[in-house]
């Protein structure tokens, strides 16, 4: 029997806001344990809720983003459920009245090859509802201790319909997701500080068939990665259940990243089991359409959009665009040295390249206040190689130097004596002299080898301290060699 996957992903998203969704108290990751709550997040007699409306406004731009209909009218509801990490004993949520109904999220699937583009498909919504975060549970041995201090934090929790048919699916839809998040401002989606958290639902049935397989809900994945194992793991388990004979049971799942594998935990919960009703302390938001156009109008240029335009304005190859797009402050860093430089390639390459190396050796994150570099200075240094001052090689050491220092690419190929040798009448003399001191080599070009010539540039290049320009020494050795 061939057997299909059926995903669906619940996604839960903390939104970037100063306050909490329904409370006053500010969220910091790493502060002290329980220093960042107030009576409204614990519950206590008498405090009621606020609406916090920056998150309002940042669920509807998610909305927008990802093609979603902005309701008139949007609801909360409490959800009933006890649990240590819930100091209220239910939580504030969406159920008849989500901010956001149905849209898609558009994914890049593996291309046949590294330089090509992948497939691109589109993964249908069901809803993006605003809801606010519970406390976090720290276990340790027999004992659990709890911190409050991301209890009421505003979530975006974003559900796919069952439209993912694979675990390398699941991985492009969470990293489109974080991509586009990120690049509106909208939440920064690191899984390590819990600002981004997956559950998966997966079935399978046999292929070919409509009817849905039953269901296991997969928690506790904590990366990207983990989702895509987690997933690809338990497609393999159910399956072997059905080849053996048995029934795959409706139940919650958690994933153990460490061993690969996945253990039960309990018996699927039913919207039932929640006791939704409509909060009484919160009533009904009217959205206004002009809103929803301003809030339309403030969103940034998404990043397969983005991704397209570089293709057409600057010519740039796939494989240069794939590490530019999901990035904003990349994008906008190497557009705004293009403003100033004029070569778009050479700029993508030492931005792709060379910068991201020296990040990486330096366990920097990729964003702006890390690049050291000014657009101005490494449009200089591109305008340095393309005038021949300097190799690419050299460049390469000035950059370093840079980035190092801050100091302009001028200023250290003054104090370093880096200037490329272009004087033509000099560099034939050392061209003539490397033919002398290489008949063989000279004598297999000669013949139709024309790799022999990388002997002579080489011993030209030693000659001079690396400083003579390789074209135009290609250019020379060519011409005396054809002689």
């Amino acid at each position: 029997m061939e057997y299909e996957a059926v995903i669906g992903l619940e996604v839960h998203v903390q939104v970037k806001t100063a306050a909490k969704l329904f409370a006053p108290s500010h969220y910091a990751y790493g502060a002290e344990p329980n220093t960042l709550t107030d009576p409204v997040v614990l519950g206590l007699p008498g405090a009621l809720p606020v609406l916090n409306r920056e998150a309002v406004r940042q669920a509807i731009r998610a909305g927008l983003i990802f093609e979603s209909s902005i309701p008139e009218i949007t609801a909360w509801d409490r959800k009933n459920y006890f649990y240590p990490d819930n100091p209220k004993n239910y939580q504030i949520s969406q159920l008849d009245h989500p901010i956001c109904k149905g849209g898609f999220v558009e994914i890049e699937l593996a291309g046949p090859a590294r330089n090509i583009m992948g497939e691109h498909k589109k993964i249908a919504l069901d809803r993006i509802q605003l809801e606010e975060d519970v406390g976090k549970l720290t276990h340790e041995g027999d004992s659990s201790c709890i911190d409050f201090n991301r209890a009421g934090v505003p979530l975006l929790e974003i559900v796919s319909l069952p439209d993912l048919r694979s675990e390398e699916e699941a991985f492009a839809y969470l990293t489109s997701l974080r991509m586009h998040l990120s690049c509106a401002g909208i939440s920064d989606c690191d899984m390590e500080k819990g600002q981004m958290r997956c559950d998966a639902n997966v079935s399978i049935r046999p292929k070919g068939q409509q009817k849905l397989g039953t269901k296991v809900e997969l928690k506790n994945l904590n990366s990207i990665s983990g989702v895509r194992n987690g997933i690809a793991y338990e497609i393999r388990r159910q399956k072997k259940v059905l080849e053996e004979g048995g029934q795959v049971r409706q139940e919650t799942r958690k994933w153990d990243a460490e061993s690969g594998i996945s253990a039960a935990m309990r018996s699927k919960e039913t919207v039932n089991d929640y006791r939704y009703f409509p909060d009484p302390d919160l009533v009904p938001l009217h959205i206004e359409r002009s809103l929803v156009e301003v809030l339309r109008r403030s969103l940034p240029e998404l990043p397969f959009r983005k991704q397209e335009r570089f293709f057409a304005d600057y010519d740039l190859p796939y494989t240069i665009t794939s590490v530019l797009y999901p990035n904003s402050d990349l994008c906008h860093f190497f557009e705004e040295t293009a403003r100033f430089g004029g070569q778009p390639k050479a700029i993508a390459n030492l931005i792709t390249n060379d910068l991201l190396r020296e990040l990486s050796e330096a366990h920097l994150p990729i964003i702006r206040e890390n690049f050291r570099i000014t657009p101005q200075q490494l449009a200089e240094l591109v305008n340095f190689i393309g005038e021949g001052i300097l190799s690419k090689q050299t460049a390469q050491d000035v950059f370093i130097e840079m980035f190092k220092t801050g100091c302009d690419a001028k200023a250290i190929v003054d104090q370093r004596g880096l200037a490329q040798n272009s004087d033509e009448r000099e560099l034939v003399h050392f061209c003539k002299t490397a033919i002398e001191n290489n008949p063989k080599a000279a004598a297999e070009y000669r013949s139709g080898k024309d790799t022999a010539i990388n002997a002579l540039k080489g011993n030209v290049m030693k000659a001079t301290r690396g400083q003579a320009n390789p074209a135009l020494i290609d250019k020379i050795l060519r011409q005396l060699l054809d002689l």
